[in-house]
């Protein structure tokens, strides 16, 4: 089963590399957004898996209540049966569903197992508070780095430098995104400072409730740059929907660059990795 988690992946991978550099809720959507590790890969694929049990037994049962209604219904049975008990109809609905579960619960106790067992040792770890209705980040280095997060106000765009709707959407965009280098597995520590919050990265397939006086650990390790959102995911107070997670994944050099910066002067920090960005973009895309 893991050999088929694997072959999974990496065409899942192949798939995704064509998958922009960004990650938000979209109107409308039916589907994940783009997976942006291997974790949620392995989410996407287990999924459409129990999608091939899930929809045909509900076709199944359809078909069946379908043909009870109709072969049973009084005009045509005045006189219903008494019939009490059929052993074979009883062993084939209770091996069946036995069966049937065997093979949902193996890969699921195995995507579970996976999702609580990191394949390395965290390079890097956050630490994530929530607060009505906002964000506190720790970033627990020798010398740590804090800051808050929150929700950034229309009228603030052009000050910060953020005035593009798709990159930056309206209720998605925040003030300070927190930055991770690419390929790094980082350790995330969830709490909350007032009532139960949730972060909850859905390209990365990470989500834990934020208690208050607890400590919840998740871990992610991004492969693709970009620009991922999330939301909080427990309901929390009247501003519970303007409470938006916004995670940047940058190269390594761009990580160190960023990071000595924010110590000194955190939004001139953000500026200079967002133009830095803006310019490596603008030469691939006249590269291609």
């Amino acid at each position: 089963m893991r050999k088929v988690f694997a072959s999974a992946g990496a065409a899942a991978a192949f798939f995704a590399s064509t998958a922009p550099l960004l990650a938000q809720a979209d109107p409308w959507q039916t589907r994940f957004q783009p997976a942006a590790t291997d974790m949620m890969r392995q989410i996407a694929w287990f999924e459409l898996y129990t999608l091939w049990f899930i929809v045909p037994i509900t076709l199944l049962v359809l078909a069946l209540l379908a043909y009870c209604i109709w072969k049973f219904r009084e005009s045509a049975n005045p006189t219903p049966s008494r019939t009490s008990h059929n052993t074979l109809i009883e062993v084939i609905w209770t091996i069946g569903p036995v069966i049937i579960l065997l093979f949902i619960a193996i890969p699921s106790f195995q995507l579970l197992t996976a999702q609580y067992t990191p394949p390395e040792e965290a390079k890097l770890t956050l630490k994530a508070t929530g607060n009505q209705w906002n964000w506190d980040y720790e970033y627990q280095l020798e010398e740590p780095l804090s800051f808050n997060s929150a929700l950034l106000p229309d009228a603030d765009r052009a000050t910060a430098g953020k005035e593009d709707r798709a990159a930056y959407p309206r209720l998605l965009a925040v003030d300070n995104e927190v930055v991770v280098p690419v390929n790094t597995t980082v350790r995330v520590l969830v709490t909350a400072s007032d009532v139960m919050h949730a972060f909850a990265m859905p390209a990365f397939g990470v989500k834990t409730d934020a208690v208050p006086g607890r400590i919840n650990e998740i871990w992610f390790k991004a492969e693709k740059e970009g620009l991922y959102y999330g939301q909080c995911s427990e309901l929390c107070g009247k501003d519970h929907a303007f409470m938006p997670i916004a995670i940047r994944v940058v190269t390594e050099e761009q990580y160190n660059t960023w990071l000595t910066a924010a110590k000194a002067d955190l939004p001139g920090a953000n500026r200079a990795l967002m133009a830095a960005i803006d310019g490596a973009n603008k030469v691939a895309s006249a590269g291609n």
